[in-house]
């Protein structure tokens, strides 16, 4: 936003010439989530990102976009960096550690999660099979002073439909805890708290100094709920909140490894980027964050990708988490289901339309513009969506029992179209907004949808469709080494230019030839060699690709965690250690990655966390642990070998054969 009361894009290119920024670094935010809406928190205490009542709806603070976006700040009035911070362990419960001259707090932040609520009536948004639990539509923040006394503020300064409309606070009751805040046919917020509030314009405020050994609460609720009205119904509700991630958490299947922590915060992840009432997961919970500092390449990813699906269920069924794998299948299987095409990606709730649009009155994190909501990639012919969905009912499908009669004509239509459009141009994996390509990666994709499906049909007896879908992945299979091979007998980007490209490292991964093939090997070793900054993996260099945008973009971190693995398939587990370590000592200080690294100064670029990266981690820590445990890269792992072969509760796995392929 524009204006004279905070600093404009003038400040910013003075701010970013002398190496500061009144915004945080990308990594440093937390993450909460309550599987309806998420919020990023800064170091300082301010909630900066918060779009009510969904994931993807207009933004109610949105400061992480421009400083004058709106936010809530809850802790010491007069210090705004924190001691430490960290999450509760096995929980999405945010603990930040603040010293001062005078003493010592700690603050607690959450979305609260409670039990199921719909007892007399049917939910309006669920589509999934109802739990046990239900977001509560409430972020909670709790404060305890340790040590001393410190003083204590709130400022609490929503902006609705990302920064447009200013709200208007009025007291709910007598006396001064709790206020409500409305902007013109925007969804009312209400201001809970112990402390004393006041309001100053479109500003709630409060102040207290807080002692030894006692506590402060402040809520901010959205939905029919009742907030807390004590601290000690806040700390109850906070424990709820606290048990229900560790327990959700323990239903999973992780092994005995120092590197299980990265596991762990990555199913928390995933988990939080889940929208339970539709089984979707988000690519991530923010929009426009800058690919690279102050570039162009800024875009909403507040949806989710067929292709995701894939990846998600490779992720979730390896780690037992079949409920949410199973899910977000169904919600895939919906979105399919129709006699529409397919589309690349969907809205949470199945939304097909997602008209991009440019928000001008938003400078953008760091002057990074312009800032989007929407996404016109929709709109796409991206050959792989075919293969993802094969692929995914494929990973759930271990028997006929398992194969639901109901998609099967889905999953039909999904191998023929892939069939009838194969030999067409696309616009590959990473949506590039030129001109359509023979990508390599569309291809072999379709040849996962046929390939697929024929092992499909062969389950269901009906050899007929099985002989002639495999005859077509055979056609398929043939025609991309026919064309999509360099000189060097290397794989490339599309089939009229010798790049190369990241998004081919999946073909180890998706056994499109077995990974102890010669040209398998090459390819991997050439983009570890030569796609690289680092040792970190660029998707395709932007002078070589026709991608419809201008300046350079950092290495994008799943394509570095995927030549982890694809490392692994041709037995290199040496360098994919080494680059794997390399990968884990960038994670955020809680733990979480965003899309790009730079690798000069290992900020995190682009949208914060970012679900494919978390996908992409837990595969490849995977592969490298199956690996260890079985003392030998000789027998290289598939995804599938992966999920019916999981770790069981104690960290011990059978050793994996690879499926044929």
């Amino acid at each position: 936003m524009h204006s004279d009361g905070q600093m404009g894009e003038l400040g910013l290119s003075h701010a970013r010439r002398h190496g500061a920024s009144p915004f945080p670094p990308i990594a440093e935010y937390a993450f909460l989530s309550d599987c309806e809406t998420t919020a990023l928190v800064a170091p300082s205490g301010n909630v900066e990102w918060l779009c009510l009542p969904r994931m993807d709806s207009p933004s109610v603070f949105g400061a992480i976009l421009d400083r004058d976006a709106g936010g809530f700040r809850f802790g010491p009035a007069d210090v705004t960096v924190p001691a430490a911070r960290r999450y509760l362990p096995g929980t999405m419960v945010l603990e930040t550690s603040w010293t001062t001259p005078t003493g010592w707090v700690i603050v607690r932040d959450l979305l609260l999660i409670g039990p199921w609520a719909h007892e007399k009536q049917r939910s309006r948004t669920h589509r999934r099979a109802p739990t046990d639990y239900d977001a509560e539509h409430i972020l909670l923040r709790t404060v305890r002073c340790v040590n001393g006394e410190v003083q204590l503020s709130i400022d609490c300064e929503p902006v609705f439909d990302y920064g447009l409309k200013i709200g208007q606070w009025e007291y709910t009751e007598s006396g001064y805890h709790q206020g409500i805040c409305r902007g013109d046919g925007e969804i009312a917020l209400t201001l809970t708290s112990d402390l004393n509030i006041g309001f100053e314009g479109p500003r709630a405020i409060a102040r207290t100094l807080i002692k030894e050994g006692e506590s402060r609460f402040c809520a901010l609720s959205w939905g029919e709920r009742e907030p807390p009205r004590t601290f000690d119904d806040s700390y109850k509700r906070l424990v709820w909140t606290a048990h229900h991630w560790q327990h959700w958490l323990a239903r999973g299947r992780f092994p005995d490894h120092p590197w299980r922590s990265y596991l762990e915060r990555s199913a928390l992840t995933l988990r939080g980027l889940t929208y339970e009432p539709s089984g979707a997961v988000i690519a991530a919970p923010t929009t426009s964050l800058p690919e690279t500092p102050g570039g162009e390449r800024n875009w909403d990813y507040r949806y989710s990708w067929i292709r995701d699906s894939t990846f998600a269920l490779w992720g979730l069924y390896t780690l037992g988490f079949d409920w949410e794998a199973n899910d977000f299948l169904y919600f895939v299987a919906d979105a399919a289901s129709g006699e529409e095409d397919l589309q690349v990606m969907y809205g949470i709730d199945g939304e097909r339309v997602l008209t991009e649009r440019i928000l001008e009155h938003l400078d953008g994190y760091e002057g990074a513009r312009p800032v989007r909501i929407g996404n016109n990639a929709y709109k796409q012919n991206q050959h792989d969506v075919w293969g993802a969905v094969l692929d995914s009912v494929y990973l759930h499908t271990k028997s006929r029992d398992h194969l639901d009669e109901r998609i099967w004509p889905m999953l039909v239509r999904q191998v023929e179209a892939a069939i009838t459009h194969w030999r067409e141009p696309d616009r590959g994996l990473w949506e590039v907004r030129g001109e359509p390509k023979h990508f390599t990666s569309s291809k072999m994709m379709c040849w996962v949808a046929a390939d697929r499906g024929a092992r499909l049909a062969r389950l269901r007896e009906d050899d007929e469709l099985a002989g002639r879908w495999q005859a077509a992945a055979d056609e398929i299979r043939a025609d991309i080494c026919a064309n999509g091979l360099d000189k060097r007998g290397v794989f490339t980007q599309h089939y009229d230019t010798d790049a190369l490209d990241a998004s081919v490292l999946l073909m180890p991964l998706m056994r499109f030839l077995p990974p102890d093939d010669e040209r398998i090997r090459r390819t991997v070793l050439a983009i570890a060699d030569e796609l690289t900054v680092d040792s970190l993996v660029l998707r395709y260099r932007p002078e070589q690709t026709d991608d419809g945008l201008s300046g350079d973009e950092g290495t994008f971190t799943i394509c570095s965690f995927w030549l982890v693995s694809a490392l692994v398939e041709i037995g290199e587990p040496v360098r994919a250690r080494r680059l794997c370590e390399k990968l884990l000592s960038y994670a955020s200080p809680l733990g979480l990655y965003g899309e790009e690294i730079d690798t000069t100064t290992g900020r995190h670029m682009g949208n914060f966390p970012q679900a494919f990266t978390h996908l992409a981690l837990i595969n490849a820590v995977m592969h490298l642990i199956r690996v260890e445990m079985h003392g030998s890269a000789a027998a290289p792992l598939s995804p599938e070998a992966m999920v019916q072969a999981k770790p069981s509760g104690n960290g011990q796995g059978a050793p994996l054969t690879p499926k044929a392929g």
